[in-house]
Protein backbone atom coordinates (compact mmCIF):
# COMPACT_ATOMS: atom_id res chain seq x y z
CA UNK A 1 0.00 0.00 0.00
CA UNK A 2 1.03 3.76 -0.86
CA UNK A 3 -0.01 6.71 1.31
CA UNK A 4 0.78 10.33 -0.51
CA UNK A 5 0.13 12.73 2.49
CA UNK A 6 -0.11 16.51 1.02
CA UNK A 7 0.97 19.11 3.07
CA UNK A 8 2.08 22.46 3.43
CA UNK A 9 5.53 23.40 5.46
CA UNK A 10 4.89 23.64 9.60
CA UNK A 11 1.66 21.23 9.27
CA UNK A 12 2.22 18.43 11.87
CA UNK A 13 3.58 16.23 8.64
CA UNK A 14 6.34 15.54 10.45
CA UNK A 15 5.22 14.05 13.67
CA UNK A 16 2.07 12.94 11.35
CA UNK A 17 5.33 10.63 8.98
CA UNK A 18 6.37 9.64 12.57
CA UNK A 19 3.39 8.30 13.76
CA UNK A 20 3.00 6.39 10.39
CA UNK A 21 7.18 5.17 10.86
CA UNK A 22 6.14 3.81 14.85
CA UNK A 23 3.27 0.98 13.32
CA UNK A 24 5.86 -1.15 12.48
CA UNK A 25 4.98 -2.58 9.13
CA UNK A 26 5.33 1.03 7.68
CA UNK A 27 8.61 2.62 5.93
CA UNK A 28 8.41 6.62 5.15
CA UNK A 29 9.79 8.55 2.53
CA UNK A 30 10.57 12.64 3.58
CA UNK A 31 9.45 15.27 1.56
CA UNK A 32 10.22 12.78 -1.94
CA UNK A 33 10.48 15.68 -4.60
CA UNK A 34 12.53 18.63 -2.49
CA UNK A 35 15.41 17.97 -4.36
CA UNK A 36 14.10 17.97 -7.60
CA UNK A 37 11.40 21.23 -6.84
CA UNK A 38 14.92 23.31 -6.10
CA UNK A 39 16.78 22.25 -9.12
CA UNK A 40 13.74 22.72 -11.33
CA UNK A 41 12.46 26.20 -9.49
CA UNK A 42 16.40 27.69 -9.07
CA UNK A 43 14.57 28.73 -5.91
CA UNK A 44 17.26 29.46 -2.73
CA UNK A 45 15.92 27.78 0.66
CA UNK A 46 17.84 27.13 3.43
CA UNK A 47 20.34 24.09 2.98
CA UNK A 48 19.68 24.01 -1.05
CA UNK A 49 23.45 22.50 -1.91
CA UNK A 50 23.44 19.85 0.71
CA UNK A 51 19.66 18.91 -0.21
CA UNK A 52 20.35 18.68 -3.95
CA UNK A 53 23.30 16.66 -2.92
CA UNK A 54 21.25 14.25 -1.07
CA UNK A 55 18.15 13.79 -3.24
CA UNK A 56 16.65 12.43 -6.60
CA UNK A 57 16.71 15.82 -8.85
CA UNK A 58 14.84 14.31 -11.51
CA UNK A 59 11.20 14.57 -10.89
CA UNK A 60 10.00 11.50 -12.87
CA UNK A 61 12.39 9.07 -11.63
CA UNK A 62 11.23 10.26 -8.48
CA UNK A 63 7.67 9.58 -9.28
CA UNK A 64 8.67 5.89 -10.27
CA UNK A 65 9.85 5.41 -7.16
CA UNK A 66 7.55 6.29 -5.17
CA UNK A 67 5.61 3.56 -7.08
CA UNK A 68 8.64 1.42 -6.65
CA UNK A 69 9.25 -1.43 -4.30
CA UNK A 70 8.61 -0.51 -0.54
CA UNK A 71 11.90 -0.31 1.76
CA UNK A 72 13.12 -2.85 4.26
CA UNK A 73 10.37 -5.08 3.33
CA UNK A 74 7.67 -3.18 4.70
CA UNK A 75 3.90 -3.46 3.48
CA UNK A 76 3.02 0.27 3.62
CA UNK A 77 5.00 3.15 2.30
CA UNK A 78 4.34 6.21 3.67
CA UNK A 79 5.42 9.27 1.59
CA UNK A 80 5.31 13.08 2.99
CA UNK A 81 4.68 15.56 0.36
CA UNK A 82 5.11 19.20 0.70
CA UNK A 83 2.28 20.34 -2.14
CA UNK A 84 3.97 22.71 -3.17
CA UNK A 85 6.96 20.40 -4.38
CA UNK A 86 4.89 19.46 -7.00
CA UNK A 87 5.59 22.13 -10.09
CA UNK A 88 3.21 22.29 -12.57
CA UNK A 89 5.49 20.10 -15.28
CA UNK A 90 5.80 17.13 -12.84
CA UNK A 91 4.19 13.73 -13.60
CA UNK A 92 1.05 12.89 -11.56
CA UNK A 93 -0.36 10.29 -13.31
CA UNK A 94 1.05 8.37 -10.11
CA UNK A 95 -1.29 9.66 -7.62
CA UNK A 96 -4.19 7.14 -8.91
CA UNK A 97 -2.27 4.47 -7.38
CA UNK A 98 -2.09 5.69 -3.87
CA UNK A 99 -3.98 6.44 -1.37
CA UNK A 100 -3.58 10.43 -1.11
CA UNK A 101 -4.55 12.28 1.78
CA UNK A 102 -4.40 15.93 2.42
CA UNK A 103 -3.27 17.11 5.83
CA UNK A 104 -4.54 21.06 6.59
CA UNK A 105 -3.72 23.78 9.25
CA UNK A 106 -4.97 27.01 9.98
CA UNK A 107 -3.09 29.83 7.73
CA UNK A 108 -2.73 31.73 10.88
CA UNK A 109 -0.33 29.35 12.60
CA UNK A 110 1.25 28.00 9.18
CA UNK A 111 1.87 32.19 8.55
CA UNK A 112 3.65 32.29 11.97
CA UNK A 113 5.48 28.71 12.12
CA UNK A 114 6.64 29.37 8.94
CA UNK A 115 7.98 33.31 9.19
CA UNK A 116 9.97 32.12 12.49
CA UNK A 117 12.19 29.44 10.22
CA UNK A 118 12.52 31.72 7.16
CA UNK A 119 11.99 35.33 6.97
CA UNK A 120 9.13 36.87 4.58
CA UNK A 121 7.33 33.81 3.11
CA UNK A 122 5.63 34.19 0.15
CA UNK A 123 2.05 32.53 -0.98
CA UNK A 124 3.75 29.76 -3.04
CA UNK A 125 5.67 28.59 0.20
CA UNK A 126 2.56 28.04 2.20
CA UNK A 127 0.87 25.33 -0.19
CA UNK A 128 -2.50 26.08 0.12
CA UNK A 129 -3.29 26.70 -3.70
CA UNK A 130 -1.36 23.48 -4.38
CA UNK A 131 -3.26 21.44 -1.86
CA UNK A 132 -6.82 22.67 -3.59
CA UNK A 133 -5.57 21.96 -6.84
CA UNK A 134 -3.87 18.44 -5.92
CA UNK A 135 -7.00 17.51 -3.87
CA UNK A 136 -9.19 18.59 -7.14
CA UNK A 137 -6.71 16.01 -9.04
CA UNK A 138 -6.54 13.27 -6.90
CA UNK A 139 -10.55 13.35 -6.55
CA UNK A 140 -10.46 13.18 -10.19
CA UNK A 141 -8.10 10.24 -10.72
CA UNK A 142 -10.21 8.22 -7.75
CA UNK A 143 -13.70 9.33 -8.45
CA UNK A 144 -13.90 9.89 -4.62
CA UNK A 145 -13.24 13.25 -2.70
CA UNK A 146 -9.71 12.20 -0.69
CA UNK A 147 -9.56 12.49 3.12
CA UNK A 148 -8.77 15.37 4.86
CA UNK A 149 -6.56 15.62 8.23
CA UNK A 150 -6.86 19.32 10.33
CA UNK A 151 -4.28 19.75 12.48
CA UNK A 152 -5.99 20.99 14.89
CA UNK A 153 -8.17 18.14 15.24
CA UNK A 154 -5.31 15.87 15.25
CA UNK A 155 -3.49 17.35 18.13
CA UNK A 156 -6.80 17.73 19.97
CA UNK A 157 -7.60 14.03 19.37
CA UNK A 158 -4.86 12.09 18.01
CA UNK A 159 -6.02 8.56 18.40
CA UNK A 160 -9.61 9.41 17.58
CA UNK A 161 -8.13 11.17 14.18
CA UNK A 162 -6.12 8.49 13.64
CA UNK A 163 -9.15 5.93 13.45
CA UNK A 164 -11.08 7.49 11.16
CA UNK A 165 -7.85 8.22 9.11
CA UNK A 166 -7.25 4.60 8.98
CA UNK A 167 -10.90 3.41 8.39
CA UNK A 168 -10.55 5.90 5.70
CA UNK A 169 -7.79 4.30 3.45
CA UNK A 170 -8.48 0.55 5.23
CA UNK A 171 -5.88 0.25 6.84
CA UNK A 172 -5.89 -1.30 10.50
CA UNK A 173 -5.45 0.85 13.23
CA UNK A 174 -2.88 0.87 16.29
CA UNK A 175 -1.65 2.26 19.10
CA UNK A 176 1.73 2.23 18.16
CA UNK A 177 1.16 5.46 16.03
CA UNK A 178 0.41 7.30 19.06
CA UNK A 179 4.23 7.12 20.19
CA UNK A 180 7.57 7.38 18.67
CA UNK A 181 11.08 7.94 20.36
CA UNK A 182 12.64 10.81 20.43
CA UNK A 183 15.36 12.27 18.50
CA UNK A 184 14.29 12.38 15.04
CA UNK A 185 14.14 9.23 12.45
CA UNK A 186 16.32 7.35 9.99
CA UNK A 187 14.20 8.81 7.18
CA UNK A 188 14.69 12.02 7.88
CA UNK A 189 15.67 14.44 5.14
CA UNK A 190 19.21 16.39 5.68
CA UNK A 191 17.28 19.57 6.06
CA UNK A 192 15.67 18.19 9.59
CA UNK A 193 18.57 20.15 11.78
CA UNK A 194 16.83 23.31 10.35
CA UNK A 195 13.14 22.74 10.69
CA UNK A 196 13.17 19.70 13.03
CA UNK A 197 13.86 20.78 16.41
CA UNK A 198 10.69 20.97 17.93
CA UNK A 199 9.48 17.24 16.47
CA UNK A 200 12.89 15.55 17.33
CA UNK A 201 12.31 16.42 20.85
CA UNK A 202 8.77 14.87 20.68
CA UNK A 203 7.77 11.63 21.81
CA UNK A 204 4.12 11.88 20.71
CA UNK A 205 1.41 14.46 19.69
CA UNK A 206 1.19 18.09 21.16
CA UNK A 207 -1.30 19.11 23.42
CA UNK A 208 -4.39 21.12 21.82
CA UNK A 209 -3.57 23.90 20.17
CA UNK A 210 -3.73 27.67 22.00
CA UNK A 211 -5.81 30.52 20.21
CA UNK A 212 -4.76 31.49 16.86
CA UNK A 213 -1.71 33.62 17.29
CA UNK A 214 -1.58 37.17 15.88
CA UNK A 215 -0.24 38.09 12.37
CA UNK A 216 2.08 40.43 11.50
CA UNK A 217 0.56 43.00 9.37
CA UNK A 218 3.03 42.66 6.79
CA UNK A 219 1.51 39.06 5.97
CA UNK A 220 -2.04 40.23 5.81
CA UNK A 221 -2.39 39.29 2.23
CA UNK A 222 -1.24 35.91 2.82
CA UNK A 223 -3.69 35.06 5.40
CA UNK A 224 -6.35 36.24 2.93
CA UNK A 225 -5.78 34.56 -0.06
CA UNK A 226 -5.00 31.24 2.05
CA UNK A 227 -8.31 31.18 4.22
CA UNK A 228 -10.87 30.72 1.53
CA UNK A 229 -8.79 27.55 0.87
CA UNK A 230 -8.69 26.45 4.05
CA UNK A 231 -12.62 26.65 4.84
CA UNK A 232 -12.74 24.78 1.48
CA UNK A 233 -10.64 21.99 2.30
CA UNK A 234 -11.99 21.94 6.01
CA UNK A 235 -15.07 20.31 4.52
CA UNK A 236 -13.81 17.39 3.85
CA UNK A 237 -12.16 17.12 7.03
CA UNK A 238 -12.38 13.63 9.16
CA UNK A 239 -14.19 13.74 12.25
CA UNK A 240 -13.06 11.82 15.39
CA UNK A 241 -14.21 8.18 15.82
CA UNK A 242 -13.78 5.57 18.96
Amino acid sequence: MKIAMWSGPRNLSTALMYSFAARGDCAVWDEPFYAAYLAASDLDHPMRDEILAAGQQDADRVAAACLGRIPGGKVVYYQKHMAHHMLPDFPRDWLSSCANVFLIRHPARVIASYAAKREAPVFGDLGFGQQLELFEAAAVLSGNMPPVIDSHDLRDDPEGILRALCRAIDLPYTDRMLSWPAGGHASDGVWARHWYGAVHKSTGFAEPEPELPAIDARFAPLLERAMPIYKKLSEYALTAER
